[in-house]
């Protein structure tokens, strides 16, 4: 069983909130949600959508094909109708005009009474995230107003839901992070939300610093000092860091780095998706020095592997940077796993206060003394790359790859990032094995091992010139052919997505 319900209307209104009452609820009874949220640039008003799917097994996608309308403005039905099924139903918001702030209520209400759902469990979370009684009735009014169209019955399932996001920021909290510094940028603005709301609780601190040009000094400065730090943002703010992250090749200080991409060049289209930073993450700054770039393909994957860059960066003195993107990001995932047990470490190296510690721009030598000497320039060039080999054995401790799907099939899919969910979702119940890249830097050397073993190679990738096939083409010599790409600043859905596998 799945549905995919969009939920529209104008910023402002709440359509976010009518996808968290109804999710947290469906989540309650065993089901697995997927929300995926669609906003122009815009603070009030313009047309905003979220598309909630709902599974009694897991799902990381959504379809293009519609089961329902909840609609906040007669514009929303206007312009979706065409997406819907001709068995789907619609929500109104008429009925629930004189609501004020409550209308989204009602109408969370009235869509689980279309689920079929029993109302006390609607009720209980209303009034945990309300207090008051208007809103009690108005969850009540709305539940009352609609006819039961499936009945979903309780399933046994124990889940939880987040955003990647809030993976990215309880990765850093499991890796007793000391201090976050950003500048506000859609889509890693969660981030900075989620971290500074929890200070308090965990004991670090959120600084928002006045440009990226200052947080990634400032973080340079306060890693030196021994803190555990993470910088986030976004495309445009991430070039202006690339400086700073040169010094930080030199400096040997250790920096992770959460770059949160989005469409390009130049401001492109800001609050929606794409995967087309990886070029840029492997390869910003100036000079030759080593990096860790890691990908998480949901919000499991996202606590997981933030506690690797962390524990890389602080181990090797060296950048360590996660890339995702806005879907990955905003989206919310439902799973009923845990992630794995984090990796504990303690800030082991020279700080102020305990030794003389010298770090700058400037070649130097072993005292940390600045040169211009050619033999000790050569010398660090090429500890410098011993140290990248080091890495990279280290890396094989961990998932660098993972194999989904029909581990013996002939027929591979290669995919990064958040095209994780719709690819899952996709080859469901196909003969394809899925090879998702966690690691872009080091890259694994069993890559190129699944590649020749196959008969059937297609690339799956959310940008316009496939830059993961081009990094495995340096790396292995193998050119991939087939390859699945979009580019219009929207994710991949699972449906479309397996109509253009099955032309190959």
């Amino acid at each position: 069983m799945r549905l995919n319900i969009l939920i529209g209307g104008e910023a402002g209104q709440g359509i976010n909130k009518i996808s968290e009452i109804v999710s947290t609820v469906m989540n309650y009874y065993g089901y697995y949600t997927f929300n995926y949220r669609d906003y122009p640039s815009l603070v009030r008003g313009g047309h905003n959508f979220n598309i909630l799917c709902i599974s009694d097994t897991k799902v990381a996608s959504y379809e293009s094909v519609l089961d329902g309308i909840v609609a906040m403005d007669e514009l929303t039905i206007k312009l979706h109708k065409s997406q819907l099924k001709k068995d789907g139903f619609v929500i109104p918001v008429k009925g629930f005009e004189n609501l004020g702030r409550n209308i989204n209520v009602a109408q969370s209400g009235a869509l689980l009474k279309v689920l079929g759902l029993g109302k006390q469990a609607l009720i209980d979370e209303v009034n945990n995230q309300f207090h008051n009684e208007e809103s009690n009735k108005a969850a009540e009014l709305g539940y009352n107003s609609q006819e039961n169209k499936y009945n979903l019955e309780e399933l046994s399932n124990a889940i939880s839901k987040i955003t990647g996001n809030q993976g990215i920021a309880k990765g850093a909290i499991n890796s007793g992070i000391n201090m976050y510094l950003a500048y506000p940028m859609t889509p890693s603005t969660g981030v900075l939300h989620e971290l500074g709301s929890s200070q308090e609780k965990h004991g670090h601190m959120v600084f928002q610093a006045e440009n990226e040009i200052a947080v990634v000094n400032s973080a340079l400065g306060a890693s030196f000092a021994g803190a555990k730090t993470m910088i986030g943002t976004s495309g445009g703010g991430y070039d202006l860091m690339t400086e700073g992250l040169s010094l930080q090749g030199m400096s040997e200080i250790p920096l992770v780095v959460y770059l949160a991409s989005r469409p390009g060049p130049a401001t492109g289209v800001p609050t929606y998706t794409m995967q087309g930073d990886l070029d840029v993450a492997l390869r910003s700054g100036h000079g030759e020095f080593p990096r860790v770039v890691i990908a998480p393909g949901d919000a499991i994957e996202a606590i997981e592997k933030t506690n690797e860059a962390f524990y890389l960066a602080e181990k090797f003195g060296t950048l360590a940077i996660l890339l995702g993107d806005k879907h990955l990001a905003e989206s919310e995932f439902s799973f009923s796993e845990q992630p794995n047990n984090p990796i504990k470490f303690k800030v082991r190296r020279k700080v102020p206060g305990e030794a003389i510690v010298k770090a700058s721009s400037y070649e130097h030598d072993k005292y940390g003394n600045t040169t211009e000497d050619a033999n000790i320039a050569c010398e660090n060039g090429i500890k410098r790359l011993e140290k990248y080999a080091k890495i990279k054995q280290e890396c094989k401790n961990f998932e660098m790859i993972k194999i989904h799907g029909n581990p013996d099939s002939k027929n591979l899919i290669i995919g990064w990032g958040s095209t994780k969910g719709a690819i899952l979702d996709a080859i469901d119940g196909l003969d394809y094995k899925f090879l998702q890249i966690l690691y872009a830097k080091p890259l694994s050397d069993d890559i190129k091992e699944h590649i020749q073993n196959s008969d059937k190679v297609i690339l799956v990738e959310n940008n316009l010139t496939g830059q993961m096939g081009y990094l495995i083409r340096e790396k292995t010599g193998i050119s991939i052919k087939n390859r699945i790409l979009k580019f219009d600043a929207r994710p991949f859905t699972s449906d479309k997505l397996r109509e253009e596998i099955s032309k190959f």
